[in-house]
């Protein structure tokens, strides 16, 4: 039995994105009886206690409120009581697979200790956490650091991306990596425009079908929204441009407010956050070109949603979203004008389906959870 311990995810069942999504798929997609996951899960109440979800054996880690450097305090518990798990079931060869660097500055005692084990110790970096803009310097410069230490002291780097493979490899040459894309949801949604949850969202946002850009994703500046909104509003289009994120409260939204004056501009609308699945992927259907802008992740899976059920998406053109979108996509710039123009290029025109087929082909052929968790249990079974 090849015993997989994953931490730095939230732990299962998942409630959030990105790591949780990731977890929730390899674990309910498992072929292989001869995998056992362990999944650290972050808890306020328990401490050390299992229980079994879809075949995974889940344990919780319940650190010290220590704001920001909780989830460090987390990653450290949780590697130290799968180290205790291992001696005292007397483990073979187990894989620890650590999700992001944010331990990075503590991973050297912990990687020695997975080593005397018998363990190996794998790392999926997720994107540049160091360049985003949330971040203040001192911890920009703690994130650039850990960075290092996990591609110094990791056996292998897990890439979900291949943009992030090359930035590795070129950063950090000495080490070894790999790339397993991260997956999408490809299923058909139960949604018509005849169906009333459409109907009664629809009226309550004052947007019609193919009337409307939209814009889906976490409300930080690194996904660029100052730049597509300006961009937007120098646009001579007639539609909406409808914004699903979480904004309310927002101190970021009040310096958008004031950056871009798009409150003067009654095609911006600000819906806030969509949590209904059916409902996210109809808008995505409907709209008449997505808008993605992210900056610095890896694979975002807002893009591959996009991807796999918008017909025209408008991406803004860094090696990472290239990476993914291939030909699927039309590319944009931060270059003042570009994006406006590249809008009213495709207003006018009849939305390119064909454009959509390509990208949809794209995402069954690549990016299906069902590939990426056989590739993930080939990798780990042939870890020897």
């Amino acid at each position: 039995m090849k015993h997989v311990f994953i931490i730095g995810s939230r732990g299962l069942p998942a409630k959030y994105g990105g790591f949780e999504t990731f977890v929730q798929q390899l674990v309910s997609h498992q072929k292989s009886k001869n995998i056992q996951y362990h999944v650290a899960c972050l808890s306020d109440t328990s401490h050390q206690e299992h229980s079994t979800y879809l075949g995974a054996d889940c344990f919780t880690i319940n650190p010290p409120k220590l704001g920001p450097a909780r989830v460090i305090a987390y990653d450290m518990m949780a590697i130290s009581y799968a180290l205790r798990l291992v001696k005292d079931q007397q483990m073979q060869s187990p894989i620890f697979y650590i999700l992001g660097n944010t331990i990075g500055g503590f991973i050297a005692p912990f990687a020695k200790k997975i080593k005397d084990v018998g363990g190996v110790l794998f790392v999926n970096p997720d994107g540049l956490e160091w360049k985003r803009a949330k971040w203040p310097k001192p911890v920009q410069a703690y994130l650039k650091h850990a960075e290092k230490a996990m591609a110094k002291q990791a056996n292998l780097i897990i890439a979900d991306n291949e943009g992030i493979e090359d930035y590795i490899q070129s950063a950090y040459p000495e080490t070894k990596t790999t790339f397993i894309a991260y997956g999408t949801d490809l299923s058909q949604m139960s949604l018509t425009s005849q169906s009333e949850k459409v109907r009664q969202a629809f009226d309550n946002w004052s947007i019609r079908e193919k009337d409307y850009y939209l814009i889906i994703g976490r409300f930080v500046p690194e996904n660029n929204y100052a730049t597509a909104i300006k961009e937007f509003m120098k646009s001579s289009t007639q539609r909406d441009l409808v914004i699903v994120a979480n904004h309310e409260g927002s101190a970021y939204f009040q310096k958008l407010k004031e950056e871009t004056g798009f409150e003067r501009d009654s095609r911006i609308k600000f819906i806030g956050t969509v949590y209904d699945q059916d409902l996210l992927k109809y808008l995505r259907q409907e709209c008449r070109a997505y808008i993605h802008g992210h900056e610095v992740g890896g694979t975002n899976p807002s893009l591959l949603e996009a991807l796999a059920q918008t017909n025209e998406n408008l991406v803004l053109g860094v090696d990472f979203n290239r990476k993914v979108a291939q030909n699927g996509a039309r590319y944009w710039t931060k270059e003042s004008g570009n994006l406006a123009q590249l809008i009213n290029q495709i207003d006018g025109q009849e939305e390119a389906v064909e454009l959509g087929q390509i990208a949809k082909e794209h995402m069954r052929d690549a990016y299906t959870w069902e590939k990426i968790v056989e590739e993930y249990e080939e990798l780990f079974l042939n870890e020897s």
